[in-house]
């Protein structure tokens, strides 16, 4: 057999063979029993406890042992015939006989070893035995200095040549051993082999390195393949086993200093880099030069010391383990495929089962930064699971896609391992493994149901294991670097294996059980019985290894399995984000990996190490992932910094998608989002080349449009490929699988011209003459590839055809014909195509017909198509394995650094991106099976998720969960309900018991369907329960109605309601807007049936107790939901529903009521709200009724304990006195007469007194019952001697200031609303009589009282009680709330007018008080004056005339004044100055068919006034109109307008009489003239004089009085006559009396009045002398008595005066004399010529 390298062994291919017999191992263990390392052979130290012994330092052996054997040796024949043999086993027993053997064991060893050469079977089982033994005793030991110094070289490595550099003893005996084994050895010998080289190995004593070691391995192993022999094949593969688990045993971790940097040793694989270990010839660095990491020379002392034995028993294991990991790798032929007892077969399962085992075990040390490998030539340390790496990913690559199910299921076990506890040293490769071979293999049709049930139970083993579940979400879905989202698309895989469509359906009892549950039967499969029993799956078993026996048995059991994979997932993210997350001193909550024991069916897993379901044995017996995982000290673990990176991969993976479909509108949204840096064609090209996931076609066909910024990128993108060195071939093939070629031919020609131009740029050292020539080439190889490879082509171009095409191309010359055909021959063979573009390869069938049976006869179809497609899986994953490793020993460390998770946040967005696949995986098993265990599964999955949504508050996804799972409870199709909707029912129970707090707007879900569960317990009871129209009734099955009333769901459903008082303050919300939503949904399907459903209500009610004690700001809260709920039902047209929700809430406000409320607060204002809102909206007499009997009991049970719900109450008997029902309002007023009279304190000290005022007054305005209106208005005349009696209003006569503002306190709370109370009467009150009586109540209490209020509260009283009772006059806005100008008018001329005067009559009574409102008196007055309307005009001026009279005596000069001007202002606004607008007086067209059809009505003269009178005047309704001034328009008012306008005119016309005779009334009044001063007389004089001017200037312009009359709307000439007379005769009046008024003051103003007298009265009377008897008899009956009053005053001008006025006066006089007198007049002409006598001494004064 040829020897091995040292760093590797090699196994001879030997033909099969025969199988061996079965075997029991039991029986084995006890025939063959291995000693173990170090203790004596039981039987012989029996035997020769007497024998002499052989010491070798503190060791000492019998020597009987030895002699025997060398005596045996030396009785042969072989020693005979052998002189060697002969001489040195003679001296070897001389040596023992002296005693001297113990220092010589070299000379004691050489028979041995001598005799092992002779291939003698007896010889060498005795050597071998000996040989064993004197290992056990350690005879072979080094020295103790040397055995635990330091090794300045690895032991020597004996070659055949024994003489040649002399190896150590134990080399030699490893040497000596192995050598023994050959192909033909026997059976014995084989036995004694392993033995030996057990004990060698597993010695404590004697060591064995690297070669030696290895040497010994691989004899074991090939033991074990070549023998023959069943003990054989089990002692070799136990001690195999024993050997390689002693190999990394020894190597201790962290047990001694370590001085190199261990931040550099821990980084992840691809942070450090390395030498390929295929090139690492383990030699030691020289004494002299320190050893160099990464660049770094280490301290000295530990690089310059050597290799420590630690260091030794390291590498040892990396040799192991790297020559089994080749093992792992070799191939295996179709033939070895098929037969598992072939060497090929039997050797990878060994092998693979060997790396599985070293996994299972020593997996500390792979992880450990402290196991460090040296490199003697490149002075590096590399921690061992660098060094190992490429190995084990090899090893997992090629055997994952392995046909052979025994091969595949122990790779995906490795792969676990590395999964599970390497994956934060090996994060690129694992992402690899992952996306390139296991999730493929997931979603090929063509790997079998078993490979995927491996596959699937592996990563179910990750679901269940939540530190590797977020940090594979961590490291791959927010990478950006990353290919894919890893986490998310093994979601998505999972859910569609979980929800795969069934071809055929099994029954129950034919389908396997799922993997999750270890199999009742222990036999083997027939699939497994070839299997020798040395390799048996329960003798290779690795403790934490699946069973897959019973997986992959048919489709129902893989979706099965991917449920509870789904389901495993949803309950790791339980345990990682809500249950195990705790907040830490920094302010993260950090949760551990911690598993429970569940299997993935929801049982305790039983503890089988032989059958290990799961990873849960593995979590419980080695040290978790936790624990494992390496802190990442550079980052911490920021949730909002991953956040962030997903949200940029998110981003980018949407650019890609958006280049995908539209390469333009990519690129733009790329720019967008900063992943291309710039606009540039060199940077846009840039992210083209380097850019992951791009379509290879988009970029083809964006690069080759004509455009010239496509032109720019393309020729930017090729000038970033590099073509230096390249054969045109490889630099083509290059160059067109960066993008795939566009099928056009300019875009293929641009393409090859710049690949041409870049071609020849950068190979100047070519046949091509120039870049013209690359070009033909380029386009002329792409034509040869698609000629060659397109099976459409019939007839394929040859190589000299290829040729000929190409001649003549290097400008004007050929190119060379071996330049030419390599080409052809390479495209040929070799066809150029897109390397992460290949299509799986799928074996399709062939046509229909015997032909292609008969062709597929025994053919795995299937499993040929795996191979296809596996098989460039392969390829692919090792080329990017390739590229990784050199991207780590280039030393790149972008992207690479592996984040453990810690936070709990993580597992909000790993929910968000999933959740939709969740929700598929679970709803479409639970929709589709019966099967309960099925369904009791999907359940949890949904009760995980639905906690997970819950706890992050995730809207969106709570409301699809819980719908989901709502809407399989099937309640509302009670018909085809299953005993599966039933569980879902309890589930959704336990839901709403468990996760209440966050539930939010689901409660409805929730809540609705605990209604639907009552409504179905009472149908299947036989109540009759009312139904929507249109739907028929079906009764659930008995079972499942006896179901529905089980203890188990009746408790879960009545927790939900007693359990709310454990609901925060915001659900607690939630959940009461929901059940109120749910019974007014209930309430409406009931419609007006006797018996309608009012379960939810109930619940409302209860729910109300159970959460009675809650704060008050809470219940606030409940109560807007609970009220606005009870308003809505109470007002209900189902009086049944009414009658029931107000006695649900007596009850509870009789509950509120027994708590104590504090002053100031309003509660039980609220909840009694509903009562008031039912007695205003709900128009049943009954119901009304009952409302008032609620309050009545509230009352007579409550009194005590009512604070603010008097003012609800109050509120309720208010709306009850506008019920037209007259019991209603009867039984309300006997109420509140009995409140004012029994507990008129307790109103008061309740702040409740204007509330109960209020009341009364709403009773006083009942227009349909008077009496109880009358009954009212005295009750509130009542209420004011009880207010003042009432001690709890505060009312006091100290002088304090505290006093005072109590005072004013208790004005406006006390006695204004009794006031405004009369004034709301006054204004409102319907009926006549009580207004009458509210009227004089006020007036009469102002009178009374008004004295002891302050005056700020008489303020008050004028501004919002008193003179808003006139706001009519002044405003048309209050006129609405008369309906019928009828009512308007009574008003107006009743309770008005009676006010306007029982105001004046207030304001003399106190007018010391009133006085300083006396401004806003006159102003009211004067509103009241400037009225269309001469009833209130009248009432108006009548009202000054009489405040003016009675209190003349009492105001001061300033109020005259004030009094003036008022007079003056209304002169000014009722003069009509219109008279002179010119406009008025054109002609209307067609006036005099306009008048004659009665359109035009004329104004006539009335009997009243013998001027200009208004139509509103005779009779009619009253209605106030204030005057406005109208703005003079240039154009021809219409005949609306001039009729408007002449209705304006007539009415100032009236009012300036009326004012005239005013002021002559007031002047004519001694008191007034007595006391008014007299510029202000002055004053009035000259508006009256103004008056009279303008009078007199309208009745002499007779052209403007005839125009007025011929527009038609006035039958007769218009004057002024009355206005001019009545004006002049009071002037002079006035004015004569001032000038004889003897005051100072009116003598020192006597000349004024001359001056104004004099013009006037000579203007009067010429005029007077002017007048025609027979024509102006009226007229000089109007001004005959002023000319009388002016002739008198004449008279009686003193001397001086009379005498300077008698030339003006006597003309006038001497005229009047010839005009027919009255006796009055002519009497004064005979005083005034008698005076004119005297005055000139015509006449004597003493006579006459």
């Amino acid at each position: 057999m040829k020897s091995a390298e040292p760093s590797s062994f090699t196994v001879q291919e030997i033909p099969p063979v025969p199988s061996p017999p079965v075997f029991n191992p039991n029986t084995f263990k006890e025939s063959h029993h291995l000693k173990t390392p170090g203790s004596p052979l039981s039987s012989n130290s029996i035997t020769h406890r007497r024998s002499l012994t052989i010491s070798r330092g503190n060791n000492s052996v019998s020597a009987v042992l030895i002699s025997s054997a060398l005596e045996t040796i030396a009785s042969s024949k072989d020693a005979k015939r052998s002189a060697p043999l002969k001489e040195s086993t003679q001296k070897a027993l001389d040596l023992i006989r002296s005693n001297q053997g113990g220092d010589h064991p070299k000379e004691i060893f050489e028979p041995l070893r001598l005799a092992c050469e002779t291939r003698n079977e007896k010889l060498m089982i005795a050597s071998l035995d000996c040989i064993s033994k004197l290992i056990s005793y350690s005879f072979f030991a080094e020295s103790p200095l040397s055995a635990n110094s330091d090794y300045n070289s690895p032991p020597n490595s004996p070659g055949p040549s024994l003489e040649d550099n002399l190896p150590s003893l134990v080399d030699l005996v490893a040497h000596t051993i192995t050598a023994c084994h050959t192909e033909n050895t026997p059976d014995a010998v084989s036995l004694q082999i392993v033995k030996a080289l057990l004990s060698l190995v597993l010695s404590p004593t004697v060591l064995v390195h690297h070669s030696s070691l290895l040497k010994a391995v691989r004899t074991v192993y090939n033991v074990f393949l070549l023998s023959t022999d069943p003990v054989n094949q089990m002692v070799a593969q136990g001690g195999l086993t024993q050997m390689v688990h002693h190999v990394f045993t020894r190597c201790k971790i962290g047990d001694y200093p370590l001085s190199i940097d261990s931040a550099t040793l821990s980084r992840s694989p691809s942070q450090t880099s390395f030498a390929s270990p295929k090139h690492l010839p383990f030699t030691i660095p020289s004494p002299r030069t320190p050893t160099t990491i990464n660049g770094r020379s280490t301290p000295d002392g530990f690089g310059r010391k050597g290799l420590s034995t630690k260091d030794m028993f390291v590498k040892d294991a990396f040799l192991v383990l790297r020559a089994l990991c080749k093992l792992t790798m070799k191939p295996l032929n179709n033939e070895s495929e098929r037969d598992v007892k072939s060497h090929a077969m039997r050797s990878k399962l060994l092998s693979l089962h060997l790396v599985l085992t070293v996994l299972n075990t020593h997996m500390p040390l792979f992880i450990d930064p402290s196991a460090i490998i040296y490199s003697n030539s490149s002075n590096e340390a590399t921690t061992f699971v660098q060094a190992i790496n490429q190995y084990l990913c090899l090893t997992v690559s090629r055997n994952a896609i392995s046909p052979v199910p025994q091969v595949f299921d122990i790779s995906v076990e490795i792969f676990w391992r590395m999964l599970s506890g390497m994956r934060t040293k090996l994060k690129k490769e694992i992402e690899v493994l992952l996306h390139e071979i296991y999730i493929p293999i997931l979603e090929m049709r063509t790997s079998t149901l078993k490979q995927k049930a491996v596959i699937l139970g592996m990563f179910s083993r990750l679901c269940q294991d939540p530190q590797a579940l977020v940090d594979i979400y961590l490291n791959y879905d927010c990478d950006s670097e990353a290919v894919d989202n890893i986490y998310e698309h093994l979601i998505n895989v999972i859910s569609k294996i979980a929800t795969s469509p069934s071809i055929n359906q099994h029954n129950k009892t034919n389908e396997p059980p799922s993997p999750a549950v270890t199999p009742n039967s222990s036999k083997q499969s027939g699939k497994n019985s070839t299997i020798p029993p040395s390799l048996s799956t329960t003798a290779m078993s690795v403790s934490g290894s699946m069973d897959t026996s019973t997986m992959g048995l048919s489709e129902a059991q893989l979706r099965r399995q991917g449920l509870e994979c789904l389901v495993a997932i949803l309950r790791s993210l339980v345990a990682w984000g809500t249950a195990a997350g705790r907040s830490t001193e920094d302010g993260n909550t950090l949760v551990g990996s911690e598993s429970g024991t569940v299997s993935q069916n929801g049982e305790e897993a039983p503890r089988d190490s032989m059958v290990a379901d799961s990873s849960l044995d593995r979590l419980a017996t080695e040290p978790s992932s936790e624990q494992l995982r390496q802190p990442t000290p550079e980052l911490a673990d920021d949730p909002s910094r991953f956040e962030s990176a997903k949200q940029k991969k998110t981003t980018l993976l949407e650019g890609i998608r958006k280049f995908n479909f539209k390469p333009k509108r990519g690129i733009s949204f790329l720019i967008e989002n900063g992943f291309i840096l710039s606009r540039t064609p060199q940077a846009i090209a840039y992210f083209l080349l380097h850019t992951d996931g791009l379509s290879k076609s988009m970029i083809g066909e964006y690069l080759g449009e004509g455009g010239e910024e496509n032109i720019a990128i393309m020729h930017a993108f090729v000038d970033q490929l590099d073509f230096n060195n390249l054969a045109f071939v490889d630099a083509l093939r290059l160059f067109l699988q960066s993008f795939r070629l566009p099928g056009e031919a300019q875009k293929i020609d641009r393409f090859m011209l710049k690949f041409a131009e870049r071609y020849v740029a950068g190979n100047t050292q070519t046949a091509f003459a120039n870049a013209d020539t690359a070009y033909v080439l380029a386009y002329s190889v792409v034509l040869l590839n698609t000629d060659a490879h397109n099976p459409q082509v019939k007839k394929r171009m040859t190589k000299q055809d290829f040729i000929k095409n190409n001649r003549g191309i290097n400008d004007g010359a050929d190119l060379p014909e071996d330049l030419l055909g390599p080409i052809f021959d390479e495209i040929t063979s070799n066809e150029i195509k897109m390397k992460d573009e290949v299509e799986a390869i799928t074996v399709s069938a062939t046509g229909p017909g015997i032909a292609s049976a008969l062709a597929n006869v025994g053919r795995d179809l299937q499993r040929e198509a795996y191979v296809m497609q596996s098989s460039g899986m392969l390829n692919k994953t090792e080329a990017m394995f390739k590229t990784l490793m050199r991207t780590q020993r280039k030393g790149s460390n972008a992207g690479n650094q592996f984040f453990s998770a810690s936070h709990f946040v993580h597992v909000r967005p790993m929910f968000e991106v999933a959740w939709i696949p969740f929700l598929a995986g679970l709803s479409g098993p639970l929709q589709e099976t019966d099967d309960l265990e099925i369904v009791a599964l999907c359940l949890d999955g949904f009760k995980s998720a639905i906690k997970i949504v819950c706890f992050f508050d995730l809207e969106l996804e709570r409301n699809a969960f819980v719908t989901t799972l709502a809407k399989f409870t099937f309640l509302n199709n009670l018909g085809e309900m299953k005993t599966k909707n039933m569980e879902a029912i309890k589930a959704l129970l336990d839901v709403a018991v468990t996760e209440g707090n966050h539930l939010r707007g689901s409660w409805h879900e929730v809540l609705t369907c605990v209604s639907q569960l009552e409504h179905m317990q009472l149908i299947s009871s036989g109540v009759d329960v009312p139904e929507k129209k249109g739907r028929p009734r079906k009764l659930p099955a008995e079972e499942l109605a006896n179901e529905s009333r089980s203890t188990h769901i009746t408790v879960a459903a009545d927790m939900v309601f007693s359990l709310s008082h454990f609901l925060s303050g915001t659900a607690i919300v939630d959940f009461v807007q929901a059940l109120s939503d749910v019974s007014w949904e209930e309430i409406q399907s009931s419609g007006l049936s006797q018996h309608p459903r009012m379960f939810s209500l109930q619940k409302l009610v209860e729910i109300s107790y159970y959460n009675m004690n809650r704060i008050r700001l809470e219940w606030l809260n409940l109560w807007d939901i609970i009220g606005e709920h009870f308003n809505q039902v109470c007002c209900h047209n189902n009086p049944h529903v009414g009658f029931f929700a107000l006695d649900s809430l007596r009850q509870l406000a009789m509950r509120f009521l027994e708590k104590e409320e504090l002053p100031l607060f309003k509660f039980q204002k609220d909840f009694l709200k509903p009562f008031e809102h039912t007695m205003i909206h709900n128009t049943n007499p009954e119901i009304r009724d009952m409302v008032l009997q609620c309050l009545q009991q509230m009352i007579q049970a409550r009194v005590q304990n009512m604070r603010s719900g008097w003012r609800t109450m109050f509120g309720v008997f208010q709306a009850a006195s506008k019920v037209l029902t007259e019991r209603i309002p009867n039984s309300a007023f006997e109420i509140v007469t009995k409140l004012n009279r029994d507990y008129f304190s307790d109103i008061v000290r309740n702040g409740a007194f204007s509330d109960l005022v209020v009341c009364i007054t709403d009773f006083c305005k009942v227009s349909k019952y008077q009496k109880i209106s009358l009954l009212a208005i005295g009750m509130l005349r009542g209420v004011i001697p009880v207010m003042l009696d009432c001690a709890e209003c505060g009312w006091s006569t100290g002088p304090s200031s505290e006093t005072n503002s109590t005072m004013d306190d208790g004005m406006v709370k006390y006695w204004y609303p009794i006031l405004f109370a009369f004034y709301d009467i006054i204004m409102n009150g319907e009926d006549l009589e009580v207004r009458r009586l509210a009227l004089d109540s006020l007036f009469t209490t102002l009178k009374t009282y008004g004295d002891t209020y302050p005056l700020e509260f008489w303020d008050t009283v004028c501004k919002k009680t008193l003179f808003p009772i006139f706001a009519v006059l002044k405003s048309s806005q209050d006129l609405s709330r008369f309906s019928t100008q009828e009512d308007m008018s009574v008003w107006l001329s009743t309770t008005m007018i009676q006010a306007l005067r029982d105001l004046i009559d207030l304001y003399t009574y106190h007018f010391t008080i009133l006085e300083r409102f006396l401004d806003g008196l006159l102003d009211l007055l004067c509103v009241c004056i400037c009225q269309e309307n001469d009833t209130l005009a009248r009432i108006g001026t009548s009202c000054l005339q009489q405040l003016l009279e009675n209190n003349v005596s009492k105001l001061s000069p300033a109020r005259w004044e004030r009094v003036a001007t008022t007079f003056v202002r209304l002169f000014k606004t009722t003069t009509p100055h219109q008279l002179f607008d010119e406009t008025l007086r054109e002609e209307i067209a067609d006036s005099s068919s306009e008048i004659t059809e009665g359109k035009i009505e004329p104004i006539y003269w009335t009997s009243k006034c013998p001027q200009l009178s208004f139509l509103e005047s005779n009779g009619q309704t009253i209605l106030p109109a204030p005057l406005s001034e109208q703005a003079r328009t240039s154009s021809l008012p219409s005949l609306a307008e001039r009729r408007r306008i002449f209705k304006q005119i007539i009415v100032k016309c009236v009012l300036q009489l009326l004012l005239i005779e005013t002021t002559n009334d007031l002047l004519r009044n001694e008191n007034v003239y007595n006391t008014i001063p007299p510029e202000q007389l002055l004053k009035l004089m000259g508006v009256l004089d103004h008056s009279y001017q303008f009078a007199r200037m309208f009745n002499e312009d007779k052209d403007l009085r005839t125009g007025l009359w011929k527009v038609g709307f006035m039958k007769h000439l218009p004057n002024l006559l009355k206005q001019e007379s009545s004006s002049a005769s009071t002037l002079v009046h006035v004015l004569l009396r001032m000038y004889y008024d003897p005051r100072p003051a009116h003598q020192t103003a006597r000349s004024q009045i001359a001056d104004r007298f004099l013009p006037l009265s000579l203007g009067v009377v010429e005029d007077y002398n002017k007048l025609r008897s027979d024509s102006q008899a009226k007229n000089i009956i109007a001004w005959t008595p002023v000319v009388e009053e002016i002739l008198d005053g004449f008279c009686r001008f003193d001397d001086k005066a009379f005498a300077r006025y008698l030339p003006a006066i006597y003309p006038l006089a001497a005229d009047l004399l010839a005009r027919e007198l009255p006796t009055s007049v002519r009497q004064c002409l005979r005083t005034y010529f008698i005076r004119v006598g005297h005055t000139q001494g015509i006449i004597d004064k003493h006579s006459s």
